[in-house]
C-alpha cells in the first residue's frame, strides 16, 4: 500500500469557459467536481497504475463530505481522511478555451485544532506501518505547525518506509532537513529554498541540504534529476497544450510507483515526464490521457549518466 498525504485536502472544480475576460460575465460550458489537493491527485494517478493507495489528510463540513463521498467512489483508493471541524476547502480552476490557459484560486483550509492534528499522527503511525511508501504533499493548513513534514519526515525513516516531499518555502526548508528520500520542487519552489535559480546549481544545493535524491520540475522542459545514482534530464517530445492542474501531482505518482516497482532512474522519469504530459490532455485534476501517456512514455527525451560505481 502506498500512504498519500494532503494535510490541506480540497474538492477541486473546474470551470471551463470560451474566452475569460477580466470585469465580464461568462457562461460555463463544463463543470467538473473531483477530490483534491495534491497528495488526493497523486493517489488517484497511483490507483490508475494499478496500485493500492490510501488517503490522508483532514476533511470537514458540508465540502467535506462531498470529498469523502466522491473517494468512495474512486477505485483503489482508500480513505483515512480524519474528520475536523472546520470545512475543507475548494479550489477552483478556470479553463479559458479560447487560448488554454488556466486560472486557479484556492481557499484557505481549516483550522485544524491540537487535539485534531493528535488524532491524525496517531493515524498516521498506525498506516506506516503498513505503507510500501509515503508521499507527503501540499500546503500546511492553519494550525498544523510548520515543522510538521520534517516530523512526518522522520517518522517514515524511523520505520524505513520511502519517503516523497514535495511542498514549498519554511514547511519544504524543514522537511528537507528531515532527509526524505526524494523531494520534488518546481522551478520556483527550489529557487525559494536554495537562493539559486540556476537549475542544476539549485538541485545539488537542495542535496546538500539532506535531501537523497532531487527531482526537479521544470515546467514544460521536463524534470532535471540528481541522486546518489547519477544525474538525468527529462523531457517530453513536444510542449503540450492544456490545463496544467494537477501535471506535478502525476509526476510524482510516476516517480512514487517508479521507486516502489524498482525502476531505473531514467524509467521513473521517463513515466513522470509521459504521466505530467498526459494529465495536460485530461479535462481535470488527478487525471491523466492514457492514450497520450502510452504514447509519450515511449518518446521521452532520458539524458545524463549513471554515477561510476
Amino acid at each position: 500500500m502506498i500512504l498519500t498525504v494532503t494535510l490541506n485536502t480540497a474538492l477541486d472544480i473546474t470551470y471551463r469557459v470560451r474566452s475569460l475576460r477580466p470585469h465580464a460575465s461568462h457562461r460555463v460550458s463544463d463543470v467538473i467536481e473531483r477530490p483534491g489537493g495534491k497528495g488526493v491527485n497523486v493517489a488517484r494517478v497511483l490507483a490508475a497504475l494499478g496500485h493500492e493507495t490510501t488517503v490522508m489528510g483532514f476533511a470537514g463540513g458540508a465540502t467535506g463530505q462531498v470529498v469523502r463521498e466522491r473517494l468512495a467512489d474512486t477505485a483503489g483508493v482508500t480513505d483515512a481522511l480524519v474528520p475536523v471541524a472546520g470545512a475543507t476547502r475548494r479550489t477552483i480552476a478556470v479553463v479559458d478555451e479560447r487560448s488554454g490557459d488556466t486560472t486557479q484560486l484556492n481557499e484557505p483550509g481549516p483550522q485544524i485544532t491540537p487535539a485534531e492534528w493528535g488524532a491524525f499522527l496517531d493515524r498516521y503511525e498506525e498506516l506506516l506501518s503498513r505503507a510500501s511508501a509515503v508521499a507527503l504533499c501540499g500546503s500546511l493548513p492553519p494550525g498544523v505547525p510548520v515543522g510538521a513534514y520534517g516530523n512526518l519526515v522522520r517518522g517514515a525513516r524511523t520505520l524505513g518506509v520511502p519517503v516523497l516531499l514535495d511542498t514549498s518555502g519554511e514547511p519544504l526548508r524543514r522537511g528537507v532537513a528531515a532527509r526524505p528520500d526524494i523531494v520534488k520542487p518546481n522551478a520556483d519552489e527550489l529557487a525559494e529554498l536554495t537562493g539559486s535559480h540556476e537549475p542544476m546549481r539549485a538541485t545539488q544545493d537542495a542535496r546538500r541540504r539532506g535531501a537523497h535524491a532531487v527531482v526537479a520540475s521544470l515546467g514544460a522542459e521536463g524534470l532535471l534529476a540528481v541522486t546518489p545514482e547519477g544525474r538525468w534530464r527529462a523531457a517530453p517530445p513536444a510542449r503540450v497544450h492544456g490545463n496544467p492542474t494537477g501535471a506535478g501531482d502525476s509526476a510524482v505518482a510516476g516517480l512514487l510507483s517508479g521507486l516502489v516497482e524498482q525502476l531505473p532512474w531514467p524509467d521513473r522519469l521517463a513515466r513522470a515526464v509521459a504521466l505530467s504530459a498526459a494529465t495536460v490532455r485530461a479535462p481535470a485534476a488527478g487525471e491523466f490521457d492514457r492514450g497520450a501517456y502510452e504514447e509519450l512514455r515511449g518518446r521521452v527525451a532520458v539524458t545524463g549518466e549513471a554515477t561510476a560505481a
